[in-house]
């Protein structure tokens, strides 16, 4: 018999991952039941973390995706990170579908780099062990609404008299103070209410989310400069921070010009598809197969194109000497750019572009980007753990001067409960009680 994540399987059952091939996901394994009892199956690798932030401790109470995303940075860059999780429920992400080997690919993707401690918080004892590991750390990433973590008796206050010098980001729909603190948030709600949605799309059509999920990334992002600014600051005082981040903020702060033009200028910003509010032509064109977009940011550009176009006759037009009057007079060029266009396939017109040295790029699909030449040379796909078949989108910071280590995969839930006790001094006996009083 083998033994996977805590589950005895005959060995001719696995493949060579540890997995059973072809195996459907099972209720139990997606919310992750517990290891066998006195196991402790350390991943070393995500333990013994080398980079830039090797020593730096975080303690991880997020879930969903705002919150997780910056942990997974903060790990990929060399932290130690332990994510604290339900027992018997853990994260959220860990049954949405889809799943590989019966892990969803959602949770897999930004709990990278991460070690699973299972730790009831809502009991006095959950509390005292919590208490112990933050007294280890240095940074605290949550992401529950305003006041959850005061409730719990572990806000930061709470927490600044164990560890003076904890670093604390709480990542919020709308910040600690304010009237929609206690308010839930997700992504769309960040961008809707932020005005994102009324940019995004087709000038006349209905408001549309970004395809991404800027709304939780952008505060994950904001986060983590917030909290390694904190830790440089910590460096010269000796004291800790507590950093409020709110996905609304963030996403008005993603808008930069759209904010700047409206509060300065009384303009009042618009869907306007995939063009830019202030430079033309700048966006995508139809050619005679498939689209392709044009960035033309400089007058030098716009002569380079109007000449790989064969459209001389348009650099003495009085309606487009500048960038600005190409852009006031959009409604009039876009017609004659577009017919042209249509005149040649995408790739001849990515020559073209190519050799006059204009801004230009195919529309890719997903896949047509993961195959890209430049995406494949700069290694953006990653396999975790190498040899497992599951990829991901890489970091994407490259420091020749400190390598980035590589990274470990998404932990089991609890898969390092018992090493992170041991690691505080609790023997297997005690550890056993702490599972039977359901702590973890």
């Amino acid at each position: 018999m083998a033994q996977a994540f805590g589950y005895r399987i005959p060995a001719a059952a696995l493949d060579r991952t540890g997995f059973r091939p072809g195996a459907r996901p099972r209720p139990d394994r997606l919310r992750g039941a517990r290891p066998s009892e006195g196991s402790c199956m350390l991943n070393t690798d995500t333990q013994r973390r080398e980079g830039p932030l090797a020593g730096v401790r975080v303690v991880d109470l997020t879930h969903m995706l705002a919150g997780p995303y910056s942990t997974w940075l903060l790990g990929a860059l060399g932290a130690e990170v332990i994510k604290i999780e339900r027992p018997g429920k853990g994260d959220f992400t860990r049954i949405i579908a889809p799943f590989s080997e019966e892990e969803s690919i959602y949770f897999l993707s930004v709990n990278r780099n991460k070690r699973s401690l299972t730790l009831n918080l809502k009991e006095e004892k959950g509390k005292a062990i919590f208490k112990k590991i933050v007294a280890t750390c240095d940074v605290l990433v949550e992401n529950n609404r305003a006041g959850a973590m005061d409730r719990l008796g572990l806000g930061y206050n709470d927490l600044k008299a164990v560890n003076p010098r904890l670093v604390y980001a709480s990542i919020s729909g709308f910040g600690q103070d304010g009237p929609y603190r206690h308010r839930p948030c997700f992504d769309v709600v960040a961008q809707a209410m932020s005005g994102m949605m009324s940019i995004t799309g087709e000038p006349g059509g209905d408001p549309c989310r970004v395809g991404a999920s800027i709304g939780d990334i952008g505060s994950s992002l904001f986060a983590a400069v917030g909290i390694l600014a904190a830790l440089q600051k910590r460096t010269a005082t000796g004291e800790g921070s507590f950093i409020d981040v709110a996905m609304l903020d963030c996403q008005l702060a993603l808008m930069e010009n759209a904010i700047a033009r409206f509060l300065n200028a009384g303009e009042t910003p618009r869907a306007l598809g995939s063009r830019h509010p202030l430079i033309a032509p700048f966006q995508a064109f139809p050619t005679a197969d498939k689209p392709i977009a044009i960035c033309v940011d400089t007058n030098e550009q716009w002569d380079r194109m109007c000449r790989a176009m064969g459209l001389e006759h348009l650099l003495s037009d009085p309606r487009f000497p500048t960038g600005s009057a190409r852009n006031a007079n959009h409604a009039e060029l876009e017609p004659l750019l577009r017919e042209v266009f249509l005149t040649r396939g995408r790739d001849a017109w990515l020559d073209a572009m190519e050799d006059a040295d204009v801004p230009a790029s195919p529309i890719n699909s997903v896949p047509d980007a993961l195959n890209d030449p430049q995406v494949v040379h700069r290694k953006m796909v990653v396999e975790v753990p190498e040899g497992s078949g599951k990829r991901f989108a890489a970091v994407p910071i490259t420091m020749p001067q400190a390598p980035l280590p590589a990274e470990s995969p998404a932990p089991r839930l609890g898969e390092h409960t018992d090493a992170i006790l041991a690691d505080l001094g609790f023997s297997p006996d005690e550890i056993g009680a702490l599972r039977r009083d359901a702590v973890v």
